[in-house]
């Protein structure tokens, strides 16, 4: 029965396991998160399309994109200090959010937020276009927020995996579910590890 059901869902375990890597590399802050995340965004474009959720498999194909980003950034890191002599490129580091991004991204939560719950209403056979749409939205800042090493996206991802778990057990994704799960409980971690991480450099 077991070996049947892996045969049957072999793409979405690999996407699972590729996920549960990823997570664990991005607490790391270590930057072959990246590739990993390429690869895993890559297989569940795949489940989600066959699962029905549709916003959620075009939010893997934005991971795709901000996976790419995101490696570009943390090698080039954000600025440059020149001196007389040589050029000294300085690393990408783990910041807090500011006010007047916060506000931004909620507004573009906002607005995301509304235009896929009413694409997904009236243009799909999405059983769940609100939750569907709620996930992926939150998603894309959550994304952006780790593109730019912002502390708080894990704060956003404790909020996605729960609801995450919720939608894929309703929708029959059980080895997905699992691994939202673990997203879950590594998030708390995540956020842990990032704040000392910022402690240690002051």
């Amino acid at each position: 029965m077991l070996i049947d059901w892996l045969s049957d869902n072999y793409i979405e375990v690999f996407g699972a396991v590729a996920g549960v890597v990823y997570i664990f590399l991005e607490i790391r802050a270590n930057i072959w998160l990246w590739p990993v995340g390429i690869i895993t965004s890559a297989v569940y474009v795949w489940v989600f399309f066959n699962g029905k959720l549709y916003a959620d498999m075009s939010l893997q194909v934005y991971y795709v994109i901000i996976s790419i980003l995101g490696w570009i950034w943390w090698i080039k890191g954000t600025r440059r200090q020149t001196t007389a002599n040589e050029d000294k490129k300085e690393k990408l580091q783990i910041t807090n959010l500011k006010l007047k991004t916060g506000v931004l991204s909620a507004i573009t939560f906002i607005v995301l937020y509304a235009a896929m719950w009413a694409t997904l209403e009236h243009f799909t056979d999405s059983p769940v276009p609100g939750w569907d749409a709620f996930i992926t939205s939150l998603s894309v800042i959550a994304t952006w927020m780790l593109a730019r090493k912002i502390l708080q996206h894990w704060m956003l991802w404790i909020i996605i995996n729960t609801a995450a778990v919720m939608l894929f057990m309703m929708r029959g994704l059980y080895p997905t579910a699992i691994l939202y799960t673990i997203y879950g409980i590594m998030s708390f971690i995540g956020l842990k590890e990032w704040k000392r991480t910022m402690e240690n450099l002051r």
